[in-house]
């Protein structure tokens, strides 16, 4: 029997392609976006997968809204499984171009809306002592780049938030677990929507991965919720390290390459979801505008989901190393 699941940002993107993963398993799947005919696109892919659709429209910024969205979410499907926090907004634009209101917005749907969702979920997931939450983050969690200062500072306010959250539950010994995946670039309809101030028409940082490589990850961490957050695509583990270990000299590689690295040639187009949903009249389902530039698979992904299997593998490589050295002399 399938699970109830909650995603939200649903009508697009990472979002999409993960409903339609869970749908794929014969989940029930909440759908929790803006706009409508995304949602029922959303729904047809869902349907299609072998799964249970429930659109609802929500804006993630509003704290009652997305109570309702729960409530009703058991009325119809039933307790909550799984709640998987995807939605964003974003604004690609040097700091001082982006209006107060605009950062504020972004803050809003990309940090607050992770915590009203993570609220919701806890709130009817703790006394029942069952669920997981996983949070859709990204390397810009913890490696800022330049044009994107209100979503990396979201980002790295999400992470700051799981770990708190992780700690609290870990002291309570609850079995409700929350755990986050951290993205590397996607090609997503964002790009097509996003609120740009950019001459050229923004793109997402190469290497860029197909939605379908980053729903899978939310999938494996829905279902194996106790690690504390898993890392997509060699990319993301190269940047994460990078600034761990060479941060400065990250920050003067990407002020030398960043902005050029998020642009295509072509020139801007004017669409903007920040405040209203660029999906409401026309469905852009889950892949961005760079299909013929992206790859489907990631050999770091599947590796680090079978640490074992590699460690037993070079193990016993070094083992025969050994042995046949020994040998010769």
């Amino acid at each position: 029997m399938g699970q109830v699941v909650v995603v939200t940002g649903a009508s697009g993107g990472i979002g999409r392609a993960s409903a339609v993963a869970f749908a794929r398993r014969g989940d029930k799947v909440a759908l929790l976006a803006r706009g409508e005919s995304g949602l029922e696109g959303a729904v047809r892919d869902v349907t299609a997968a072998g799964g249970t659709g429930l659109p609802i429209p929500v804006d993630v910024a509003d704290h009652e809204q997305v109570e309702a969205a729960a409530d009703r979410v058991e009325k119809e499907l039933g307790p909550i499984d799984v709640w998987v926090n995807v939605a964003f907004a974003s604004v690609f634009a040097p700091f001082l171009e982006i209006e107060p209101s605009e950062f504020k917005r972004t803050t809003e749907v990309t940090y607050l809306g992770y915590v009203h969702g993570t609220r919701a979920a806890l709130r009817r997931m703790k006394p029942r002592d069952h669920g997981t939450i996983v949070q859709v983050g990204s390397a810009l969690a913890y490696r800022g780049i330049p044009l994107q200062s209100a979503y990396c500072g979201a980002k790295h306010a999400t992470q700051g938030f799981h770990d708190s959250l992780r700690c609290e539950l870990l002291h309570d010994r609850s079995n409700v677990h929350v755990t986050m995946v951290q993205m590397p670039a996607v090609n997503t309809p964002q790009f097509s929507w996003v609120l740009s101030r950019l001459p050229k028409h923004p793109q997402p940082v190469p290497p860029i991965f197909q939605p379908e490589v980053a729903a899978d990850a939310v999938v494996y961490a829905a279902d194996h919720p106790r690690r504390r957050e898993y890392w997509v695509g060699a990319p993301t583990v190269a940047t994460l390290i990078a600034n761990k270990f060479a941060a400065g000299l990250l920050d003067r590689y990407l002020a030398r390459t960043g902005y050029k690295a998020q642009q295509t040639d072509q020139p801007a187009e004017k669409a903007a979801n920040l405040w209203q949903p660029a999906d409401q009249e026309r469905d852009y389902g889950a892949h961005g505008a760079f299909d013929n530039r992206s790859t489907s698979r990631s050999f770091q992904t599947w590796a680090s989901r079978h640490r074992g299997l590699i460690g037993a593998l070079a193990a016993g490589a070094t083992a025969a190393a050994v042995s046949l050295t020994r040998n010769q002399r």
